[in-house]
Order: structure tokens, then C-alpha cells, then sequence
């Protein structure tokens, strides 16, 4: 990977600011996508000096995603997802996952940037037998939300909250726990929240540069929470094992050496709603 231009360079919009860095677009381009710019790989590359593991790390919390979405769908029968925070589709996204499973699983993906809304349309297909919506929404007003996901969600039947690399971008620690309250007081009883959220549990230090890096380029602020604190947005809930850990440790593959993966910096958790 290399800060230079590209052929396949994405074609933007006058609302999408190729500029400056963004945050989903670096992201999209340690996972290896084409919808990024030579300011999106330059950071994600200095970045990456810091952290030498940012790809795995960025790479671990889609494999979450991948497994959480699996377990839900396939052991609980989850058959709702809210998915905020969506981010630029790629790979195994929430739809794919859980409609490959259970065909007739419905979806809907909020986010307010008009970047994400420009590829929207990739995310907009579904099985005949379900549905995936998208709306334009900001997480800080959850009743917004749950008012435009009601056309296509049965808030009366359990729905999976995934609020995967959303909730560092809420700083202040009161209005990340209104919105995560918000949202779960609007489910019922077998509702799922997943969380994934950079942390400093493993080499704190670098992890605390990188985001200070990113905040100074320009990009939306987003903040570091401890395992310890992100445990507690699960408070009153039935976290489902192992608990809040590294991205890469949650329910892993068995490895050909039989060893646990390396932890990164991203880490995540699932609760069950009593």
C-alpha cells in the first residue's frame, strides 16, 4: 500500500471533500478497497508507521463483524439488524452475512455522511424474502433513527444494535451512554448490541499518537476507551462470551498452531438484553 495516485482514483461528488483525509475512506483503504485518495492513504500510512498492526487491527474488527453477525443470525435467531455507523461498504457486510443465513433477515444501515450516502446504493439489495434499507441519520439523535428504521424494522421483535466504530466518534462519555440507552430502551427483550471501539488495552502509547494524528489532520474527533469502559455501556445486560476483548479474539477460527490470535487495538463485545 502507497500514498501514490491510482487509476481507479473514486469519483466524487461536490459534497465529498477528496482534500482532506476521512476517516471511512481510510479505513476502506487498509481493508484494502479502491474507494480512497492519495490524503486518505498518505494518513492511513502514517498511521501505520505508528501502529504497525493497524491493518490486522482494521481487518479483525470486520472478522468480528463476520462472526457476531454469523452467531446472532445463525444461533439466536436474530432476523433485525440496526446498523449505525455504516461506514463505505465492503466485503461480508452486515446484509450479506446474516441474509446469506437467514434469507428473509431484514436490515437497516443509518450513517449522515454524504460519502457513505453517495455508495448507498451498494448497500440497497437484499434477498427477495428480506429487506436492507439506508437512511441518513446522526447517531447523537437516536429518536430520529428509530423513527425512519420503524418503515422497515419490528421494534416489537428483537433487533441486533451494531455500533461498530461509531461510538468514538461520540467524545463526551454522557451523550455515548444517551445514545446507547436511547437505542436500547427502544427493543425488547433478546435484543443484541455489539460494540466495537479502538482502544488503549494494547500498547496504549502508540495507540494514543495515532488518534491524536488523526484528530490533527482534520478528520471527525474520535476518542480511545478503556475495556473497562466500554463494558459499562453493557451495564444490566448479559455479555455473551468472552467478553469485551480484542476484535481478533472474539470467538476466533481455531489456528493451525492452536494459539489465541494476536490482540489488537480494536476491541468489541455482544450483550443480550434481559
Amino acid at each position: 500500500m502507497t500514498g501514490t495516485s491510482s487509476p481507479n482514483e473514486p469519483q466524487h461528488s461536490s459534497t465529498v471533500d477528496s482534500s482532506v483525509p476521512h476517516t471511512a475512506r481510510v479505513w476502506n483503504y487498509w481493508l484494502g478497497g479502491k474507494d480512497n485518495y492519495i490524503v486518505d492513504r498518505e494518513l492511513g500510512d502514517q498511521i501505520q508507521a505508528v501502529i504497525p498492526d493497524i491493518v490486522a487491527s482494521a481487518r479483525a474488527d470486520r472478522g468480528f463483524l463476520g462472526r457476531a453477525v454469523t452467531h446472532l443470525t445463525g444461533e439466536e435467531g436474530i432476523r433485525q439488524y440496526l446498523d449505525l455507523g455504516t461506514g463505505l461498504p465492503t466485503a461480508g457486510n452486515t446484509h450479506e452475512v446474516a441474509q446469506a443465513i437467514a434469507p428473509d433477515t431484514r436490515i437497516v444501515y443509518a450513517d449522515n455522511d454524504p460519502l457513505v450516502l453517495t455508495h448507498a446504493h451498494a448497500l440497497l439489495t437484499s434477498t427477495p424474502e428480506g429487506a436492507t434499507d439506508y437512511i441518513e441519520a446522526d447517531v447523537r439523535d437516536p429518536d430520529a433513527i428509530l423513527e425512519r428504521a420503524a418503515a422497515t424494522l419490528d421494534f416489537g421483535r428483537p433487533v441486533a444494535i451494531m455500533m461498530l466504530g461509531i461510538l468514538n466518534f461520540i467524545t463526551g462519555e454522557d451523550e455515548a451512554h444517551r445514545v446507547v440507552d436511547r437505542l436500547l430502551g427502544a427493543v425488547p427483550s433478546g435484543s443484541y448490541l455489539a460494540i466495537a471501539h479502538p482502544s488503549g488495552e494494547v500498547d496504549g502509547e502508540a495507540a494514543q499518537q495515532a488518534v491524536d494524528m488523526s484528530n490533527e489532520s482534520g478528520v471527525a474527533p474520535m476518542r480511545l476507551r478503556s475495556a473497562a469502559e466500554l463494558e459499562r455501556f453493557f451495564d444490566g445486560m448479559e455479555i455473551l462470551e468472552p467478553g469485551v476483548v480484542s476484535c481478533s479474539q472474539w470467538r476466533p477460527a481455531v489456528s493451525d498452531t492452536g494459539r489465541p490470535p494476536k490482540p489488537v487495538y480494536q476491541f468489541c463485545g455482544v450483550a443480550r438484553k434481559r
